[in-house]
């Protein structure tokens, strides 16, 4: 919901059009005048947006506390597949024309494939060294912004993004850590496709009268049929289910995936694609803190000085996406 009257903010700029996949367009939000309401509005939005990479931080110990073992395809598929009929079920709206296509493509990037490659890699690696790969995603973001969205990074994006990087090394990562190359190479690709998600989403933006609710409902439905006859194919269903399974299950997909991926696409859809990467450092911070709160952990430090390392990358992130999105 924007903070300015249509009259008062187009006054600045013409409104610009998104394709809606179904011949018609739907008003982009417009930007904003020169003045310090667009900075907080960012904020804000940026706030919310972190509450679903902050959410994620907490997969690594419900994975390797609540959840069976290794069963990752088992794990993505209950993940999304039941938040996606639900979802579908409050919004009762299909998807129309191109649409189809699209929210499929999105739907096996940011859970077909992405939940059981991160599932493996939580299975494989200790949450530390998997934050850690999943730090490069601003990088990422750049990299695919430049082909897709014709935006070239700035120097402070370049630089907060490897700020970020060497932040989380410094925060999680151990000499005694565990490294498995299949782990490492699963949560590599996992970044990748959920880089890619970022930059089609902003590009394609989201069909008129279509809420984010329903938007993602169709995505995690998507995923979430492709990914269960394979997992019933290749892993099956356990024996048993106990009540901290259940509990598991019932939190990464209500809290985890359904709340926490509304409030990530509303966070693409209202800031640049840049600004979003970063929220996602939120995630090996509250990993580390889940870490040191229900297991036990303690930070040395070094870790503390990566600590403030991620959280100076987040911000100078979003003072950057902020003050690009006053000059447009």
């Amino acid at each position: 919901m924007s903070i300015h009257s249509p009259r008062a903010t187009t006054a600045h700029r013409p409104t610009a059009h998104r394709p809606t996949g179904q011949g018609r367009s739907v008003p982009a939000v417009p930007a904003l005048p020169a003045s310090p309401a667009p900075r907080t509005y960012a904020l804000a939005a940026a706030g919310l947006a972190a509450i679903g990479p902050a959410t994620w931080g907490t997969t690594y110990v419900t994975t390797t506390e609540l959840l069976p073992a290794d069963r990752p395809l088992l794990a993505a598929a209950l993940r999304a597949l039941p938040a996606g009929l639900i979802l579908l079920a409050l919004t009762r709206r299909l998807p129309r024309g191109d649409w189809w296509w699209k929210a499929a493509v999105l739907g096996v990037l940011n859970f077909g494939a992405f939940f059981p490659l991160l599932f493996f890699g939580a299975y494989h690696l200790p949450g530390g060294v998997a934050s850690t790969v999943s730090a490069v995603m601003p990088l990422l973001v750049a990299g695919f912004g430049i082909g897709v969205l014709k935006v070239r990074p700035s120097g402070r994006t370049l630089l907060a993004g490897l700020v970020g990087v060497a932040g989380v090394a410094l925060l999680v990562l151990r000499g005694s850590a565990a490294v498995d190359p299949a782990g490492i190479a699963a949560m590599l690709a996992a970044t990748t496709l959920m880089a890619l998600a970022v930059v089609l989403s902003k590009r394609w933006g989201r069909p008129e009268g279509v809420s984010l609710l329903t938007l993602t409902g169709w995505q995690l439905t998507a995923g979430g049929l492709i990914l269960a006859p394979i997992a019933l194919t290749a892993e099956g269903l356990p024996d048993h289910l106990t009540g901290a399974n259940i509990a598991g299950y019932t939190y990464l997909g209500v809290i985890g995936t359904a709340i926490a991926y509304a409030l990530w696409f509303r966070g693409i859809e209202r800031l640049p694609a840049s600004s979003v990467s970063f929220l996602g450092l939120t995630n090996p911070v509250v990993a580390t803190l889940a870490g040191l709160l229900l297991l036990g952990q303690t930070l040395t430090t070094w870790q503390l000085g990566g600590l403030v390392l991620v959280l100076g990358s987040v911000l100078l992130g979003q003072s950057g996406g902020a003050r690009r999105a006053q000059q447009k």
